[in-house]
């Protein structure tokens, strides 16, 4: 019973996200067009595009993580979950994190704030930290809860056929 409860809900969760994906590119695309028919900066308008996308990848990128995770299979091995669907979203974050510095840096280097630099540094480095965190989560999770058999050297396993 409270498996189909948790597909339900990771159904409808994952749905939601999917929609606010797709309105979050369709309102930046509409906002685009309106402010370049208002003959606004061909730079700022692409930056908030890039900016509002960045944001959607990120919702559509959790989306699916819920959709996969939780809607489709009855596996609730949380160890195996987790080494399957953080590396997906963290390595998605760190890549929105570093394009929203390096637009942050384009955006202060075009308007001489250079003193604002310290912001999309904090940024780039909170992405290089959520990577160096991931490698030593990565590291220390074991690749599969199976047990594991070892064969002496030079003897066949069970299963192997001699040749």
């Amino acid at each position: 019973m409270s498996a189909t409860i948790q597909k339900i809900f990771a159904k409808a969760l994952a749905l939601l996200f999917f929609i606010l994906a797709a309105m979050v590119c369709g309102s930046s695309l509409v906002t685009a067009l309106s402010q370049y028919q208002s003959s606004q900066e061909l730079t700022q308008i692409l930056i908030q595009v890039i900016n509002s996308n960045i944001i959607a990848i990120a919702v559509f990128e959790l989306a699916m993580v819920i959709n996969k995770e939780y809607g489709n299979k009855d596996e609730h091995d949380v160890i195996v979950m987790l080494r399957r669907t953080l590396p997906r979203f963290i390595s998605t974050v760190c890549v929105a994190l570093s394009l929203e510095g390096l637009i942050m840096v384009i955006k202060y280097s075009q308007a001489d704030m250079a003193g604002n630099l310290y912001y999309p540094v904090a940024i780039v480095g909170s992405a290089a930290f959520l990577l160096l965190a991931l490698g030593v989560f990565l590291h220390y999770v074991p690749c599969d809860t199976a047990p594991q058999t070892t064969a002496k050297i030079g003897q066949p396993d069970k299963d192997e056929v001699p040749r």
